[in-house]
């Protein structure tokens, strides 16, 4: 049986931004976002018929200027935030914003597709998300299992959070992040992950990718293990301690070699029980014992599987590496 062809559908502008609409999960549907320094530039909505191959489009307005980056609500089927330039003062600017397609978009009739081209509608600007001493936003993440009411956007080197309040018609920043190093860094894409409760983000500069924290409250400690560096630790004022296993920034990504005298008694009968899989980046263990903010984690310097953490209430807890990590690292 062959591959059904590919459908192919061509805009009559340049274009680079592309979503998926998130919260619509019972229809094929796509965003794209168009650049065009003359006309006005236009989101196309477009509707995938997988029964007849076949592909329908809703044409709306996008007056603000050329689309770098287009991101949809996971909550909101009408929402969804642009990254685009405009000309201010003569120069151009990266801004970003939230906006509503209009009420009657979805009834914008598809029996006649040309009409929404020729006659198309304009979206409606719900707020900036402009910060003043942040500008050039390269692009705008929504918070991947949420309610459609926290955003990130990437502005040169920072990163910013931001809460949309009043039906997104409103925007406060809650905490921002830099990315530091050597040079003029700049963020160039990301993405928020969906899993371990929507803690993690992932960003490119250049041709760095980076993970981060993005629990709501501040991480205070991050201990890299002195023996094993893919395994990080990590304390926040949310009394949380984290264990993570981050081989794609280990010395070792292939695991460690050892020799029989390196294993104790009792762990030569793991070594037929070892997973040929290789390891991922992954939380191994969220670890609660505290009850207040976790201002410190440490690595043992005897036993590169043991750590301890201190919380401000002066909680010490000491806990392990998971044995079953352990060995799928030493053997």
């Amino acid at each position: 049986m062959e591959d059904d062809a590919p459908v192919i559908y061509g805009l009559e502008f340049q274009a680079r931004a592309l979503t998926a609409q998130t919260a619509e999960t019972d229809a094929i549907r796509f965003l794209v976002g168009t650049q065009s320094l003359k006309f006005d530039n236009q989101i196309h909505i477009i509707d995938f018929d997988d029964e007849n191959n076949i592909i329908n489009k809703t044409v709306l307005l996008h007056q603000a200027g050329e689309i770098w980056h287009i991101g949809a609500s996971p909550a909101d089927k009408a929402v969804l935030t642009t990254c685009y330039n405009k000309t201010s003062d003569s120069r151009v600017v990266s801004c970003a914003a939230v906006w509503r397609m209009p009420s009657d978009w979805e009834t914008g009739s598809h029996e006649s597709p040309d009409d929404s081209a020729h006659n198309p509608q304009t979206l409606e600007l719900l707020c900036h998300l402009d910060d003043s001493t942040h500008s050039n936003a390269a692009c705008v993440l929504w918070e991947p299992m949420g309610d459609g009411k926290r955003v990130i956007s990437l502005a040169d080197n920072h990163a910013l959070l931001w809460d949309l309040q009043e039906s997104s018609t409103q925007a406060m920043v809650s905490s921002t992040a830099t990315l530091e190093g050597k040079g003029q860094l700049k963020f160039t894409s990301g993405k928020w992950s969906p899993h371990h409760n929507c803690s993690q983000l992932a960003t490119a500069n250049d041709t760095a990718i980076r993970g981060w924290d993005l629990r709501t409250m501040r991480v205070w400690s991050v201990r890299y293990n002195h023996s094993h560096d893919q395994l990080v630790l990590t304390a926040s004022s949310d009394s949380r301690l984290i264990l993570s296993n981050m081989v794609s920034i280990s010395s070792e990504p292939f695991g460690h070699l050892v020799d029989d005298e390196e294993l104790s008694e009792g762990e030569d009968n793991h070594q037929e029980d070892k997973s040929k899989e290789p390891l991922k980046d992954s939380v191994v263990s969220t670890y609660e014992e505290h009850e207040d903010s976790v201002y410190a984690a440490e690595w043992s310097s005897a036993d590169p599987w043991l750590f301890a953490s201190l919380s401000y209430d002066g909680r010490l807890v000491i806990n392990r590496v998971p044995r079953a990590l352990k060995y799928r690292i030493l053997l």
